[in-house]
């Protein structure tokens, strides 16, 4: 492998980074439905406020959000209708590989998310 294709996966590596943190996954699939604002996305993920900051800080950062601002409140939405389109693919793909990913032993899963995994593989088995 030459230099500029290890760059090339090494950044995919990392936008991939972006979308591997469950908090952040959250903010991305609520914003795939329109445009929130920090206190609209707190309400809908449960995250704190300064938590979802420093989420949506990452992903705009990143360029997988734009922030917007709109007099008094900033507003988040997907930088690119292909975010969603990736979302959306990851969710098709899972319905055929979930107990695979569920079961794999080399990535762990959070602390307190077994038993929410395995009921959510079980949804993804039978749509």
């Amino acid at each position: 492998m030459n230099n500029s294709q290890t760059q090339a996966i090494d950044l995919q590596a990392k936008l991939f980074r972006g979308f591997g943190d469950p908090s952040r996954l959250a903010i991305l699939e609520i914003l795939r439905s329109g445009p929130l604002t920090v206190g609209e996305i707190v309400q809908e993920t449960g995250l704190s406020q300064s938590n979802a900051s420093n989420h949506l800080a990452c992903l705009r950062d990143c360029g997988l959000v734009v922030a917007e601002q709109n007099w008094r409140h900033v507003t988040y939405h997907l930088s690119d209708d292909r975010v969603g389109e990736l979302l959306e693919l990851a969710e098709s793909l899972l319905s055929d590989v979930a107990r695979g990913v569920y079961e794999c032993t080399r990535y762990a899963l959070p602390r307190g998310k077994h038993h929410e995994d395995s009921e959510k593989v079980n949804e993804y088995q039978t749509t």
